[in-house]
């Protein structure tokens, strides 16, 4: 089996697994428009953001993060549902490598997470100015996102054993990427010890490249905000392998009969 060929099915099983779960999906899709319409336009009336623009307008790009960060973080469970019901030893004694599998998981949440950022990116008329410009820019930002969020996803996935587990653990890491993140508040405002956690946060850098990508000023420039997401997603990308290798090993050892 050669390692494209690996990546391909892995990919096609987990969005043909994904499609099926329509509450899912669906559940998946209200979070940011209920976030968006209600606390969003609640919130108008007391936030003063200090560069003139509503906060319905300034928690667009974040909610639009918000979207994929949760779409393709999610999807990681597929790989604690493998583990848990014996799927991943099969996948981890096959000939395509480890690196493979985890591509085609790490694309497969990549995918889902980015389709739940395009259809809240598609409602954008309807809340806030955008030009078609702005538009491009913002779903080339949400695949970078997507990609980001994936390996995140991939990561937490990566020791857990049990679907249970995935569910609190998920939820627990979830919440501080997006709250200390730049996304709902500036990061300018937060108090130094947040501010220094902000900046260590990946999510922090999607959405401040999202608020370039629909116009709005950002805390850093957008090459930087690149920059750090290509490098972070490498990085994580990497300790998910390694967290993963003991099991590749011992998989591998006992397929050979060593």
């Amino acid at each position: 089996m050669s390692a494209a060929s690996a990546v391909y099915g892995i990919v096609a099983r987990d969005l043909a697994r994904t499609t099926r779960q329509t509450s899912r999906l669906l559940g998946g899709l209200a979070r940011p428009f209920i976030w968006l319409l209600l606390v969003g336009t609640g919130y108008d009336s007391i936030a003063r953001i200090q560069s003139g623009v509503s906060y319905q307008t300034f928690v667009y790009p974040g909610v639009l993060i918000m979207a994929v960060l949760f779409g393709a973080m999610l999807t990681a469970i597929a790989t604690v549902y493998d583990r848990e019901f014996g799927m991943l030893r099969l996948m981890l004694a096959s000939p395509a490598g480890l690196g493979a599998i985890l591509l085609g998981r790490s694309l497969a949440a990549a995918a889902v997470g980015l389709v739940q950022g395009l259809v809240v990116l598609a409602a954008a008329p309807l809340l806030v100015e955008v030009t078609v410009a702005e538009f491009v820019a913002s779903g080339a930002t949400l695949a970078v996102a997507a990609l980001s969020s994936s390996v995140l996803g991939l990561l937490v996935a990566a020791r857990l054993r049990s679907v249970e587990n995935f569910a609190g653990v998920i939820n627990v890491v979830l919440f501080p990427l997006l709250f200390v993140s730049g996304a709902l508040y500036p990061i300018a405002g937060m108090p130094q010890s947040l501010r220094t956690l902000a900046l260590a946060n990946p999510v922090t850098y999607q959405v401040d490249l999202m608020r370039h990508a629909l116009g709005q000023p950002g805390e850093f420039a957008w090459s930087t905000d690149l920059g750090v997401l290509a490098a972070t997603t490498a990085i994580i990308f990497g300790l998910a392998t390694l967290l993963f290798d003991p099991e590749q090993r011992f998989f591998g050892a006992r397929r050979t009969g060593r």
